[in-house]
């Protein structure tokens, strides 16, 4: 995907975050201020997580040098700590669906141990006019997965919290 995908994407992920995370919990009067909180909270992580491998078109090889495994680890970790910053591998981790499912050329997920790029060989060129509706579909799919998990298995919200405070007590 091209940049404006990947912002499209963050910006998609951070208004339906908002909501998801907010929706389950709150059904009063106050739920349009908290979901608006929520969205701004989540907007400027993600958007920078989104936007964060694409670094590596400065130095490096791209979608190798940061577009692995390894650097999301880091990514993941790095609330745990310093306590802050939790959201940022959301947006991440959809960058790289967004090049492993939405474009032809993948990403080389397990750089620097190979450079063999692993994508879908249904994906869109990054200039083909369907990249933004691929990017669009692609946001849906990854809100119907988050909203399933944050109702059913664990409240995306506690997440980082959690992690921050048994780390860092």
């Amino acid at each position: 995907m091209n940049k404006e995908g990947h912002v499209l994407n963050a910006v998609l992920l951070s208004v339906g975050l908002g909501v998801v995370l907010v929706w389950p919990t709150t059904l009063s009067a106050s739920a349009a201020l908290e979901t608006a909180e929520m969205v701004i909270r989540l907007s400027v992580p993600i958007v920078l997580g989104a936007l964060f491998p694409d670094v590596d078109t400065a130095f490096g090889k791209h979608r190798k040098t940061l577009h692995n495994v390894f650097v999301l680890g880091v990514v993941a970790a790095y609330p745990v700590f310093f306590g802050n910053l939790q959201y940022v591998w959301i947006g991440v981790t959809t960058h790289y669906l967004l090049d492993v499912i939405g474009s032809r050329r993948g990403i080389a997920f397990f750089y620097p141990l190979t450079s063999q790029e692993w994508g879908l060989p249904a994906g869109v060129t990054t200039s083909s006019k369907y990249a933004n509706p691929v990017t669009v579909v692609i946001t849906g799919l990854e809100l119907a997965v988050l909203g399933v998990v944050n109702v059913y298995v664990m409240p995306l919200a506690s997440v980082a919290g959690t992690m921050g405070a048994v780390f860092l007590g």
